[in-house]
């Protein structure tokens, strides 16, 4: 055989084998369509929130008739990142979040979010909070009234800088505060502009032990994040002064600090975390349905879903009133994108 007839027949192996290969490939591409992958952050990636997980997977499955698989974070930017390079359908992120992630990836779309108790979008925040231990209360004070002025030089543990309520809303209180010393974001991620030292706990739950073991003076977090540790044992829920126990049956990370208090000295409103999908990878027709089913009335009264308050349950939501999850669009965390403005 020739040297002709050598390279024909290389030419027609290479041929063959591209084409099987393309055709695996296919095989996959089409197999992941039978899967729904959501993201989770690492806040809500404990093994306490395994069972409202599974729960909210049950339900996505039902709507989309596909297997739903769950991806567990140990980092906010792992969560952002996992989304804009379209390696997952669906993830619950906070504003913040979502906000980086559509700037990057068009196709990210806001789904639903928890509304507040009136069953609207009118009433639908959580609240960051910025608290310090119950003994050094009084070092947070200036003529009997708390003051963000004392926490000047302390050490500052946040959640993450993609964090909505864990970095973003505070830090816009702190820069507006201090407007004075024209600080920026970028200062207050570091020692030495405003704070001694600036800890990030990665999580909501971790930014909270990062003050009651010690490491933190001050700390940022949300309500919501760590009302399954947490008990009011004096005050009004979500009022600076309010103080908040860890309770004797918390689970990790709190379980190294049961029985630690800390009082608010500075509460922020912040707009409700939305499940958002990837228009591209759910199609048109998939996010309508997925969207319409979530905030049914059926996911509504979803006991396992929205929990009934003074449940021992650890959950993502807990029922309050009318509460529900609600249709959104992408105007509607505008407040949020006006921070960075």
């Amino acid at each position: 055989m020739g040297k002709k007839s050598y390279g024909w027949l290389l030419l027609v192996l290479l041929t063959l084998l591209l084409g099987a290969c393309s055709e695996e490939g296919n095989s996959e591409a089409s197999a992941s369509d039978d899967v729904v992958d959501i993201v989770w952050y690492p806040s809500e990636s404990g093994s306490d929130m395994k069972s409202s997980r599974d729960d909210i997977g049950e339900v996505i499955a039902e709507a989309t008739g596909r297997e739903v698989k769950h991806h567990l974070t140990t980092d906010y930017a792992i969560s952002i990142e996992t989304m804009v390079n379209n390696n997952a359908e669906l993830a619950f992120m906070g504003a913040q979040g979502y906000i980086e992630a559509k700037e990057r990836n068009d196709s990210i779309q806001p789904l639903v979010v928890s509304t507040g108790e009136s069953g609207t979008l009118d009433d639908a925040v959580y609240h960051s909070w910025l608290a310090v231990n119950v003994d050094d209360v009084n070092n947070y004070k200036e003529n009997g009234e708390f003051s963000l002025d004392t926490i000047a030089d302390k050490k500052m543990s946040f959640v993450s800088n993609s964090s909505t309520s864990g970095f973003k809303v505070p830090a816009s209180d702190l820069i507006a505060h201090f407007s004075d010393k024209s600080l920026t974001e970028e200062d207050l991620m570091e020692g030495g502009p405003l704070f001694s030292q600036v800890l990030f706990g990665n999580s909501h739950q971790g930014s909270a032990v990062n003050l009651l073991k010690g490491s933190a003076d001050v700390a940022a977090f949300c309500d919501t994040c760590v009302e399954n540790y947490v008990e009011l044992v004096e005050g009004e829920a979500n009022r600076p002064g309010s103080i908040y126990r860890v309770k004797d049956n918390a689970a990790e990370p709190f379980s190294l600090v049961k029985g630690k208090e800390f009082v608010l000295i500075s509460v922020t409103p912040v707009l409700n975390a939305p499940f958002v999908g990837n228009i591209d990878l759910l199609g048109e027709d998939g996010f309508k349905k997925l969207q319409d089913y979530l905030s049914s009335d059926e996911v509504a009264n979803n006991e396992k879903i929205f929990v009934p308050e003074g449940s021992d349950q650890s959950a993502l939501f807990f029922k309050s009133g009318e509460e529900r999850l609600a249709p959104v669009d992408d105007e509607w965390f505008n407040p949020i994108r006006e921070l960075s403005k």
